[in-house]
């Protein structure tokens, strides 16, 4: 627990001094929808606010949960801001589009969204087998470039589409084509709130980008990656400093890897503001994980 209340609180305070903001650090594991009752909690202690600063520190999570966390900072805020110092990946990366504008440092490091699907599968020892959309996707265009096929022919296309359904049970194949189009609308959508006045087809390109445009769901997408897209990503040479210093504290703080041994509880949720933070612990022998607040 010590580690909490090393957060760098003299960072946060400046942080809102220097923008005149409200400054909220929200760092994960995971994302999922069991954080939004405790960060409704600290928005309506924060209440609404002109600018509202989020500093983000997680690797991914739910897409669902995401979206309903964006949409429930909008409420709390006129300019919504988030700040990037490092970890951004997957369903964060998502979050951030719902950003009137994303300020990210040298190291900030965002992802592809193409979704990714557990399934349970009979002919798998494991019992899980993990589906990654693009893999499965571009199936076809890899028979085609390595192998010679000929996928004009619709012979050859039943054939390649029987051996994909005889390996992944075809509701399987449905359930992530679903995903992928939610996904897709989901992006759309909080795409809407940081570049309102660009086209339709405009976002979508950005978006499409986003879910098909990199060779894996790990490719490590930079700063420059998403200014050439055409997401309003700035970068901030003094609120970096500041956003980085917290992210050193997050990364002694959130994860399974910073526990003294396997028995400590795992932290996997903060949320902080300059007054207090909510922490999310997990124990190996308890089934629901617990919250509790550290007056900071």
């Amino acid at each position: 627990m010590t580690n909490l209340k090393e957060l760098r609180l003299q960072e946060l305070k400046h942080l809102e001094r220097e923008r005149k903001s409200k400054v909220l650090v929200l760092a994960a594991s995971v994302l999922d929808s069991e954080i939004l009752p405790h960060l409704y909690e600290v928005l309506r202690d924060i209440g609404k606010t002109a600018r509202l600063d989020v500093v983000l520190y997680g690797r991914g999570g739910e897409i669902n949960a995401a979206r309903r966390i964006a949409l429930l900072l909008h409420e709390f805020t006129e300019k919504l801001c988030f700040l990037v110092p490092y970890h951004c990946q997957s369903s964060f990366t998502v979050l951030t589009l719902a950003g009137h504008e994303v300020i990210a440092s040298d190291l900030a490091t965002f992802s592809p969204i193409d979704p990714r699907l557990n399934a349970i599968e009979a002919s798998d020892s494991d019992g899980i087998q993990v589906l990654d959309s693009e893999n499965i996707r571009l199936f076809n265009e890899m028979c085609k470039n390595w192998f010679q096929l000929d996928i004009e022919q619709e012979e050859v296309r039943m054939q390649l589409l029987v051996s994909v359904a005889s390996s992944i049970f075809p509701t399987t194949l449905t359930s992530l084509y679903r995903s992928t189009l939610e996904l897709q609308h989901i992006a759309e959508e909080l795409l809407r709130f940081q570049l309102p006045k660009e086209s339709i087809q405009h976002r979508s390109d950005i978006v499409n980008q986003l879910l098909f445009g990199y060779h894996s769901h790990s490719y490590a997408i930079t700063r420059a990656d998403l200014l050439q897209i055409g997401l309003n990503v700035k970068r901030n040479e003094t609120l970096e400093a500041m956003a980085w210093q917290i992210a050193k504290e997050l990364n002694a703080v959130i994860g399974g890897g910073v526990r003294k041994t396997p028995q400590d509880p795992r932290n996997d949720v903060l949320l902080a503001t300059s007054n207090y933070a909510y922490v999310r612990q997990k124990y190996m022998d308890v089934i629901s994980p617990s919250w509790k607040e550290i007056k900071l």
